[in-house]
């Protein structure tokens, strides 16, 4: 197992594959870097591939929990490229992982090539703030096993979940295996709810891409929209089908549009 350390001493488990332009990917809510299994090996083929577990996470979680700021977690991205040795990457984040990106963008953009920002928000809304009490008091009131058991609902399509259901019963020990402590979740969720740049958001010159599904029930892509608008040359680009984790559902959709936009970027 291979770890760095962030700048107040937490371990950040991390993994590379591939070589080429570096990319690190950010995962959303559960922080654990297996969520961007689909992508790792075809974006392996041209690039050094970075993943990681959010610190207080999967295999990042210490013996206490760590309280976590979006700057935060912006360092921690940091800590993992200078371990490598890198002075820049591509930044690939899910929802929350999206917005640690754009933090980096806002604050430390010479550490970043370009940000792509899957299924995020700018500004959390009546819907979303809706969404994620639901999301807290099943784990509150039922703990991490339903709060599982409840998680494709709001990640999936419909249809998906009814022709994966083996493969959702399956995945589920794991998951819960490494759950973060629900204080760690909650906080998480404070903290992502409450992200609002405004105009800061301005300006960032770095390279963005914005993607979105038009079926997501957890992030609505009018909030995603509403971001890619408010960033100064942002390129938006926009699926039908495979709602909040889209990037598992149609992976080879998603693959293909990331490389497009990277290979833009690098020229």
């Amino acid at each position: 197992m291979t770890f760095a350390v962030s700048a107040d001493g937490a371990p950040i488990y991390f993994e590379t594959h591939g070589s080429g332009v570096p990319i690190i990917l950010s995962a959303g809510m559960g922080g654990g870097g297996g969520f961007w299994t689909p992508q790792i090996a075809e974006l392996a083929k041209q690039h050094q591939v970075i993943v990681y577990d959010h610190v207080g996470t999967a295999r990042s979680r210490g013996d206490k929990p760590i309280e976590r700021s979006i700057a935060g977690m912006a360092g921690d991205i940091v800590s993992v490229l200078d371990h490598l040795g890198l002075d820049k990457a591509h930044m690939v984040g899910h929802a929350i992982g999206g917005i640690v990106g754009l933090e980096l963008a806002m604050t430390q953009p010479e550490r970043v090539l370009s940000v792509t920002v899957v299924n995020g928000w700018g500004r959390a809304d009546a819907f979303l703030r809706r969404c994620f009490e639901v999301r807290r008091e099943i784990l509150r009131v039922s703990g991490p096993k339903a709060y599982v058991r409840a998680q494709p609902l709001f990640l999936f399509p419909p249809q998906w979940i009814a022709e994966n259901e083996a493969k959702l019963d399956a995945d589920e020990p794991h998951i819960i295996s490494h759950f973060p402590p629900a204080e760690t979740m909650n906080a998480r969720i404070e903290m992502f709810l409450a992200f609002d740049p405004g105009e800061r958001l301005q300006t960032i010159k770095t390279p963005v891409l914005v993607t979105t599904a038009a079926d997501d029930a957890l992030v609505p892509a009018y909030l995603t929209r509403e971001l890619a608008a408010a960033i100064p040359g942002a390129v938006l680009k926009e699926v039908g089908y495979g709602a909040h984790a889209f990037t598992a559902v149609t992976p080879d959709v998603f693959n293909t549009m990331l490389l497009e936009f990277l290979a833009g970027v690098d020229g």
